[in-house]
């Protein structure tokens, strides 16, 4: 009976060393499987990353060209202003009376002025309200009067008018205050 155990014995040991054969070359296979895998996955990120940089580099492009053509808008606006400025200065030339031609040379000057402050406003340029009360974010004091007709720190006259964009200041009004 021991000598059937020790057949039964190698057996086993054949059949787990016929098991140990076939998982040597399953790693084999598996690695090469892996590494086919593995080449598959650094490509794919070769072509994304390929991809990526790509459009990173076309919304660069894309910036900068919005930025450059960002007052296009505000520029076409304006040209209807520098034509009514050409009228005003072909006008001049004319052989009408003196007095005739500076007041219509007044009133298209008014007109034109309309005109301008209305393109700024739709832009986001507006005047400063000279009404508004002094307020140092806004306004710059160019001197100090003595006024019976206004209180202390209030604004007697402007001299030069104040623009904001939005909310930020472009230009303070040059005001003279009252002591």
């Amino acid at each position: 009976m021991s000598t059937e155990i020790n057949e039964e014995e190698i057996n086993e040991e054949q059949v787990v060393l016929t098991e140990d054969d076939a998982s040597i070359e399953d790693p084999k296979s598996e690695l090469e499987i892996a590494q086919a895998e593995l080449a598959s996955f650094k490509d794919k990120y070769a072509r994304v990353h390929a991809d990526f940089d790509n459009i990173k580099k076309r919304l660069e492009r894309e910036k900068y060209s919005a930025l450059e053509y960002a007052n296009e808008k505000f520029a076409k606006d304006l040209i209807p202003v520098v034509d009514s400025l050409s009228m005003a200065i072909s006008a001049t030339s004319s052989e009408a009376d003196a007095n005739v031609l500076l007041e219509k040379l007044k009133e298209g000057v008014e007109l034109t002025m309309k005109q301008l402050l209305s393109v700024l406003e739709k832009h986001g340029v507006t005047a400063v309200d000279e009404n508004e009360p002094f307020n140092p974010d806004v306004h710059n004091a160019v001197s100090k009067v003595d006024s019976d007709a206004h209180e202390s720190g209030d604004i007697v006259n402007t001299f030069q008018k104040g623009f904001r964009y939005k909310e930020r200041t472009l230009r303070d009004a040059m005001v003279v205050i009252a002591n």
